[in-house]
């Protein structure tokens, strides 16, 4: 038996099948593993959103072991044209923004040029001694009094990248000038280092870390101030940070902050359906429908910033599930891949997920009332005009669905409803 385990094991990884450096397109998905015909539930439904004036379009991606099982673009990029989408238009994927940001945040980490519980204040000063707000005029927030206390401890990195430090989006006192910034995007000639040393000066709306009760998630502004410390770290702007350590390698060429003028015209019209009552209609934020185009172009969101195709994005989704390679590119390591896997918001949870968060991405529990039918380990995040990936680590699966619909009264569904109708084609 000595001699038989040596043997064994030399057999187990000799005959291990690498992870997939590349995507293989199929001829049928039953190569890869699904029912062809319980597959066209998917596409029927899909194509029902389009004809019912649900959705303007839809683009899917889904790979199995690298085998890609569908890839196909539903709808019109543009509903007054009644342009077809295509496959390699562009979205804006806002909070899908927030992975890219983190990975390439951990490529910093792996060169040791920081430690998670190291305080942010240590490369951004501006966010020394942070306070949390007490009270305020709710009368008059933009102008009226308001009081603070100091915060117990000091804003960790690792609070940052788990939503873990009181940070919100929406914030009390986000209208008054001093304490203005941009959420998502910006036509103005912002720039990164400015808007986030205002940002810093914003009372907290809880103590940072989770305390006794479970609180402890509070989404909002944190992986935005993550990319401005990898320019601090990087010693180089942020885009260029970006693109050099993640974008680049893995050859995400359709992702951008701002599209060149060449691809200008493959960015999808955004619009809005604030109830499953009122008809799609064009949005009417200038900024959020042109921002990737037109502007300033001057300010780098990493946590909303981005725009990109369905297949671009799946490349660091396969180089997640791969343990931190693609493209015969090694981005991370797989250890640093397993340690942003891990829950870091302690009892608390994803809103009314009951799901965790780890360093970047939602984590599917056993007891997840959002992820259906994904095997609990899974991690999955979306962005707010309507899109969302999911990685699947156990059944070796992408998949990833995307709209530009904001307020989207058909959200939930979406995404959902995509995720089920994949995993019930699954042999």
């Amino acid at each position: 038996m000595r001699l038989l385990l040596p043997i064994l094991l030399l057999t187990t990884s000799l005959f291990a099948q690498p992870k997939p450096q590349t995507f293989t397109p199929v001829k049928s998905p039953a190569e890869a593993g699904f029912s062809p015909e319980r597959l066209k539930r998917l596409d029927s439904w899909l194509q029902g959103l389009i004809d019912k004036d649900i959705a303007p379009n839809a683009v899917t991606f889904v790979a199995h072991k690298g085998k890609i099982v569908h890839y196909k673009a539903f709808g019109y990029s543009n509903l007054a044209k009644k342009t077809p989408l295509k496959r390699d238009d562009i979205y804006r994927i806002a909070s899908q923004s927030k992975a890219i940001t983190t990975v390439t945040l951990m490529t910093l980490f792996e060169e040791e040029k920081f430690l998670l519980d190291d305080p942010i204040s240590k490369y951004i000063p501006a966010f020394k001694n942070p306070k949390v707000l007490v009270s305020y005029d709710k009368k008059d927030p933009v102008g009226g009094s308001y009081d603070t206390r100091p915060a117990k401890g000091e804003i960790m990195i690792r609070q940052l990248l788990s939503h873990n430090a009181g940070i919100p989006y929406e914030h009390p006192l986000d209208q008054r000038p001093e304490f203005k910034v941009p959420f998502f995007n910006s036509t103005a000639p912002d720039k990164l280092e400015d808007v986030i040393n205002k940002l810093a000066k914003r009372p907290l709306l809880r103590d940072p870390g989770t305390d006794s009760t479970g609180t402890g998630f509070t989404y909002g502004l944190n992986i935005d101030i993550i990319g401005r410390l990898i320019e601090v770290l990087s010693g180089k702007p942020f885009d260029v940070a970006m693109r050099e350590r993640v974008l680049e390698p893995l050859g995400m060429t359709d992702t951008y902050f701002y599209l060149p003028d060449s691809k200008a015209s493959r960015l999808v019209e955004l619009y809005e359906k604030p109830s499953m009552d009122k008809p799609l209609a064009l949005h009417p934020n200038e900024a959020y429908r042109n921002f990737a185009t037109s502007g300033a172009k001057t300010l780098f969101l990493g946590g909303a910033g981005l725009v990109s195709t369905i297949a671009d994005y799946a490349k660091i989704c396969q180089m997640l599930l791969n343990g931190g390679t693609f493209n015969n590119k090694r981005i991370i390591g797989r250890k640093t891949v397993e340690m942003m896997l891990r829950n870091q918001i302690g009892a608390a949870e994803v809103w009314d997920r009951k799901d965790k968060f780890g360093l970047g991405f939602q984590l599917i529990t056993e007891g997840s009332h959002y992820g259906d039918q994904a095997t609990p380990g899974s991690y999955t995040w979306g962005g707010m005009y309507c899109s969302e990936f999911t990685i699947d680590p156990k059944e070796e699966l992408v998949l990833l669905i995307f709209t530009n619909v904001q307020p989207y009264a058909y959200y939930g569904d979406f995404v959902k409803k995509f995720r089920i109708a994949v995993y019930q084609a699954l042999e």
